[in-house]
């Protein structure tokens, strides 16, 4: 038997890691790093209150999780589409059935750290979100990132999501001045939670996931002995205290962890964690500040209209991502890994018409990766669900289409993927 056998055989126990030596730490990074995260900080409580700096500093653990697992859904996504690694969709199960446990106890007690009432993610199911999870997974497979991914890459150093950055930033801009065609003029279901619209309760929503959950698992289990698939590139980690610090984390150890900074996040601001409204304030403000008047947009109406006129440091996602973006750049920075290279023109394309894809996307699902997949269903929302199985067929069709530009996908025959 072969050693590339030996190993696809280990991905019914797969290591995510592996110890060896690690890249000199860059110091100086590092101390910029700090010294920006703690100025923003100050910034942050004497501005607005203690809240929005608590969430910042879980912004920040977020980013330091993401990048020290290299935690993706895209990749994981694409890794499944393509060559049956089911590596990072395991992890994914494992992270939400923890998520979901937490949400309905939460939820079903009004349990808060700061008196505000939880509220899930619960949204309406209709052609909005079929149609842009279904472009988000195209987006965010030309892209080579999803939301959390774009944010915690880009704090890592990669200079090709600086585009689909800014790119997916535009592309919620669009998607918020077509949002009322797509939520008046197109056939949608109201709000479907699998707690309160079905009579099960949180307790029977929660036993429906769990199943869910396990049946998932179990066909992913499945799929790798038939398919046999190139496992993941195992990430260089150390020992003991150097590992929590320079190493890489277990794919499993992470979804833990952002399971928990979910949950946590939940109990403070009174809503899971997302990520796009956030760049939809961001290139509104733009617009503002050049002129348009953007508050006339249906979007804008309500609560989005009044983010527009104050701070930024005054949204809560806003302060969520500048902490993962610094999170991940200080760990960066710590590996040794922060090395910003050039853009090949294919990529740069791919990179531009993934973010704006993405962006759109985000508006009409209601949600991303995070705020529709992960706080979606951990919020035993029927969004989604439908938000997972759209942004896997996107990624299928996606596949034929990177090669387009100049990207790669895993193969059968590779070693690792």
């Amino acid at each position: 038997m072969s050693e590339t056998t030996l190993n696809r055989n280990s991905a019914y126990k797969p290591r995510t890691t592996v110890v060896s030596e690690l890249n000199p730490m860059q110091k100086p990074l590092v101390a910029a790093g700090l010294l920006a995260g703690i100025i923003l900080f100050i910034a942050i409580l004497t501005t607005t209150n203690t809240t929005q700096a608590v969430l910042y500093i879980i912004g920040i653990m977020l980013g330091v999780t993401l990048l020290h697992a290299r935690f993706g859904f895209t990749s994981a996504f694409r890794r499944l589409m393509s060559v049956g690694n089911v590596q990072g969709l395991q992890a994914h199960m494992l992270m939400l059935a923890i998520a979901s446990t937490l949400f309905a106890v939460i939820l079903s007690t009004g349990f808060s750290f700061t008196g505000t009432a939880p509220a899930g993610y619960v949204s309406p199911v209709g052609v909005s979100v079929i149609f842009g999870s279904f472009i988000f997974g195209i987006g965010m497979q030309l892209g080579n990132g999803c939301a959390s991914g774009t944010l915690y890459s880009v704090g890592g150093g990669s200079s090709s999501m600086i585009l689909t950055l800014i790119s997916f930033i535009a592309g919620s801009v669009i998607g918020a001045y077509h949002f009322t065609f797509w939520m008046e003029d197109m056939p949608s279901l109201p709000p479907i939670s699998l707690a309160t619209s079905t009579g099960f309760g949180y307790f029977g929503a929660l036993l429906v996931q769990l199943a869910a959950f396990a049946l998932i698992y179990w066909i992913t289990v499945q799929i790798a002995k038939k398919k046999n698939p190139p496992m993941m590139k195992p990430l260089p980690t150390a020992q003991g205290f150097k590992k929590i610090i320079r190493g890489s984390w277990p794919l499993f150890a992470a979804a833990i962890i952002l399971a928990l900074l979910n949950a946590l996040t939940l109990t403070i601001r009174g809503n899971p964690w997302g990520i796009t409204s956030a760049f939809t304030l961001w290139g509104g403000k733009a617009l503002m500040a050049s002129g348009i008047n953007v508050s006339s947009w249906g979007y804008f109406a309500g609560a989005n209209g009044a983010a527009l006129t104050k701070s930024v440091l005054a949204d809560s996602t806003s302060v969520m991502n500048f902490g993962i973006i610094l999170g991940a750049f200080i760990s960066a920075a710590a590996q040794g890994t922060f090395k910003p290279g050039k853009i090949k023109p294919g990529a740069a394309g791919a990179s531009i018409i993934g973010g704006l894809l993405m962006g759109y996307g985000a508006r009409l699902a209601f949600g991303c990766n995070i705020g529709a997949y992960f706080g979606g269903i951990a919020s035993f929302s029927l969004h989604g669900w439908v938000w997972m199985i759209m942004a896997m067929l996107g990624t299928f069709l996606a596949l034929f289409i990177r090669p387009l530009f100049g990207l790669k996908n895993p193969k059968s025959t590779d070693s690792i993927c």
